[in-house]
């Protein structure tokens, strides 16, 4: 019988009987097998495997402190028995093949320290920092499923928020030669400054919208501007859709996101900074009392283009 086998629930100690306290003397058992009931999970071991190591287990099998023993003689320790035979078999060689699964590791570190097993500690301290450094992504996009996960995502976030609309099955006509190639490097833009701005700005993407490519800029819950990368190009006989890449106003807007990272107090200087002037847009009498927060920048890159003169409705 090896030194760790589990035999099984069957003998765990019967209803109704009480543990006794007793002492075990190390010395008398030496390498005579104990039985041990670990929160009903039962083992065979040594008194020598017990003692190896400056542990709990040796204060408690070296006669130093009292033990719980049922009237069928095995010790009782009230502890989860699932990772005592890790345990006894890093007491035994030193160390071990640790789980593979991060979860498993920490419950496994839990006894460990339970048990004052420093070095079996620091082997799962080491292994959980190698499998956060190895497997932990470095930021996490969401992907928008509803509207309402939209609202949700962008109403929770204490900071500003960049979306990218993509949805190339939207358009109803053939796309013009660049446009897959423009397409793609919106993509790879909204990556890459994702990674830069990782933790100061939540990026998400939503591929369900309305439009074919198009930004948003959102900060303390509202939106503030919006670039849309599609135009529609009228040929001969025929209309194409046309998708562009304005890189340099797409940056300028991530930018300018970066000054809602403030608490979400109103913040006129802030929000006039962002937005468009008065004097860049006539105003009815109507309009004296719209505010500056609640304008959106939309930014239609060359939204309509056209070869003659024919008059273009939206």
């Amino acid at each position: 019988m090896s030194g760790d086998t589990c035999l099984g629930s069957a003998l765990c100690p019967a209803a109704g009987h009480k543990p006794k306290a007793g002492g075990i003397k190390g010395g008398s058992l030496g390498n005579k097998y104990v039985r041990l009931n670990v929160g009903g999970s039962l083992y065979y071991t040594t008194v020598q495997v017990l003692t190896r190591h400056d542990t709990m287990l040796k204060a408690m099998f070296s006669g130093r402190m009292e033990v719980l023993t049922d009237k069928e003689g095995w010790i009782l320790i009230d502890r989860c028995g699932k990772h005592f035979g890790t345990i006894l078999n890093y007491l035994r060689d030193d160390t071990i093949a640790l789980p593979k699964h991060r979860q498993e590791i920490k419950e496994l570190m839990a006894e460990a320290k339970y048990y004052l097993i420093q070095g079996l500690v620091d082997m799962c301290q080491a292994a959980l920092q190698d499998k956060k450094d190895l497997y932990e992504p470095v930021c996490s996009i969401p992907i928008i499923t509803s509207p309402k996960e939209e609202e949700r995502l962008i109403e929770s976030s204490m900071k500003p928020v960049v979306k990218l609309l993509y949805n190339r099955s939207n358009n109803k006509y053939s796309y013009t030669s660049n446009s897959d190639d423009n397409l793609l490097k919106n993509i790879e833009l909204f990556d890459k400054l994702s990674l830069r701005f990782n933790g100061r700005v939540l990026f998400i993407k939503d591929v369900i919208g309305d439009e074919i490519c198009c930004w948003s800029f959102y900060g303390q819950g509202r939106k503030l501007a919006e670039v849309c990368c599609t135009s529609i190009v009228y040929a001969t006989e025929k209309k194409q859709t046309k998708v562009e890449f304005p890189e340099a106003r797409i940056y300028e807007e991530t930018l300018n996101v970066l000054l809602y990272e403030t608490p979400r107090v109103p913040d006129n200087s802030l929000l006039e900074a962002t937005s468009r002037s008065r004097s860049q847009a006539s105003h009815s009498e109507d309009d004296e009392g719209f505010e500056l927060r609640d304008r959106v920048r939309r930014i239609h890159v060359k939204r309509y283009s056209t070869y003659d003169d024919r008059q273009l409705g939206h």
